[in-house]
């Protein structure tokens, strides 16, 4: 599932990148 780089910034904030991003 890819994101985009605006949304992905805020998924690494949120610290929920590694799982809901990368899947």
């Amino acid at each position: 599932m890819f994101i985009l780089p605006i949304e992905e910034c805020i998924r690494i904030r949120t610290g929920e990148t590694g799982k809901e991003a990368i899947g």
